[in-house]
């Protein structure tokens, strides 16, 4: 409930404020750098002598003060966000007609625009006129806070949903250049920090970075414990094509959404999942969902609740492979002699088949879009199973799918072999691509006949797309 002045060299304080009740929201320093103003849940707007550190002005609204903020132009004038109107005043209390709706406002770094929030627009207006600029629409939700670049180009909008849009104003016509996804929680600030650099944060959750026109936009979340130049290495890759996303899980347990069309991270969520050899990730109805292995257990994870859903006892034997099932209403676990399927919702074993020891090798994600799992065997066939007929044992599948196209990956790292991976023609027998040097041995890869997934120990997540390969 105090206001401090600080001292950006030298880190101290160099002045205090006290008079507020209730939490201070928002504070502005006059152009002069003779004033400072704030704004709290008391209702309040105080407006403070530097020098005497004593408040000479008190402005009582009828509802929380939400932002304030002096005028670029005339350090005689300040506004403020109460009641979704923006408010004027003078530094006499005295209130400036007329208010206009808003739930945020913010200038341009040359002070000539200032733009605001309203329901779901956002409006940016010249400073002295008030004439409109541009005006953009959110397709949902509600705009909270927004900003400008720092070339006065893009305009930024939280929204209520926790997403991010981005537009550029001097093409108020298109829609937004940029669509940010990743908090979990309400967006509480944004910044430029250059005209194509953005950082975002969100109550009690994660500050994330993103660059804005580039191929290499991915949100990270901060922490101040890791070291950003050596990403860790990739232990899990998803592919949901159908939603067209890939998610990537990592050592320290970050998970990231990527788009597969444009390669740019959509979301990224911190989960426990450190460091356990076999893991899987899902979205699964929009949660996410994260299972893995430790001490014996299989744990079943929802991140968007921060709770367990199962915990299950492990397969005795060694685990080889560990999947949930496309429909997210089952946990695949493969040893070295069957299958078995737990429940997500009640952690009971609802299935299993028995494998032949010398036969089988890994599991193969082709077409688990429901209660089906494949495996690929030594001579790289694959067999599959359905798990998802009630009352009955798994149904055993042909061990050709009819949607399988007409190619195939051959991973050197699963082979056990010292060569590159490739993917080659099934009826030629040629070889279409091969991943050689960094790329020829992934930690992961998924498979569907057109796309190919694959993490590696530098941390990165190649995508590659076969669709002009694939017959229609």
């Amino acid at each position: 409930m105090t206001v401090k002045l600080w001292d950006v060299q030298t880190g101290g304080i160099v002045r205090t404020f006290h008079g507020h009740t209730k939490c201070v929201l928002s504070v502005s320093i006059s152009p002069d750098c003779t004033r400072v103003a704030s704004g709290s849940e008391d209702k309040t707007i105080r407006l403070w002598d530097i020098q005497s550190e004593k408040c000479h002005c008190v402005i009582r609204q009828q509802d929380t003060v939400w932002h304030v903020s002096f005028s670029a132009t005339n350090p005689q004038y300040i506004v403020s966000i109460s009641e979704n109107k923006v408010w004027q005043w003078d530094v006499n209390g005295h209130q400036i007609p007329p208010t206009y709706n808003g739930s945020h406002i913010a200038f341009s770094s040359d002070y000539t625009q200032f733009a605001s929030c309203y329901g779901n627009l956002v409006t940016v207006q010249d400073s002295d006129s008030r004439a409109i600029v541009a005006e953009f629409h959110m397709a949902s939700d509600k705009a909270n806070y927004c900003c400008f670049s720092p070339d006065s180009r893009l305009i930024a909008a939280a929204a209520t949903d926790k997403t991010v849009y981005v537009w550029d104003i001097t093409n108020p016509d298109s829609g937004p250049i940029e669509t940010l996804v990743g908090h979990t929680k309400t967006i509480t600030s944004l910044a430029f920090s250059s005209p194509s650099s953005l950082v975002s944060a969100s109550y009690r959750d994660s500050v994330k970075f993103w660059q804005i026109g580039s191929l290499s936009t991915d949100p990270v979340t901060a922490d101040p414990g890791s070291n950003l130049s050596t990403p860790p290495p990739i232990d899990s890759v998803s592919l949901q094509a159908r939603t067209g996303i890939v998610i990537s899980s990592d050592k320290r347990g970050m998970v990231k959404a990527w788009d597969i069309s444009t390669g740019l991270c959509k979301a990224s969520f911190q989960t426990p999942a450190k460091d356990y050899l076999w893991k899987d990730v899902q979205l699964i109805d929009g949660k996410l969902i994260v299972v893995w292995k430790q001490n014996n257990k299989i744990h079943i994870w929802d991140n968007n609740r921060s709770e367990f859903l199962q915990t299950v006892d492990a397969p005795p034997l060694g685990l080889k492979g560990l999947r949930i099932s496309g429909d997210g209403s089952k946990v695949f676990c493969m040893t070295e002699e069957s299958i078995q399927a737990w429940s997500m919702h009640t952690g009971e074993l609802v299935g299993e088949v028995k494998l032949e020891l010398e036969q089988s090798w890994y599991l193969d994600p082709l077409q688990m879009d429901d209660s089906r799992i494949w495996i690929r065997l030594k001579d790289s066939s694959t067999q599959g199973w359905d798990f998802g007929v009630s009352g009955s044992p798994p149904i055993q599948l042909s061990n050709v799918s009819t949607k399988r196209p007409l190619l195939d990956f051959i991973g050197g790292a699963f082979q056990q072999t010292r060569g590159p991976s490739w993917v080659k023609d099934t009826v030629t027998g040629k070889e279409v691509l091969q991943l050689s040097g960094r790329y020829a041995r992934p930690e992961e890869v998924q498979w569907d006949g057109q796309y190919l997934v694959a993490g590696y120990r530098s941390g990165e997540v190649l995508i590659l797309d076969f669709h002009h390969m694939c017959p229609q």
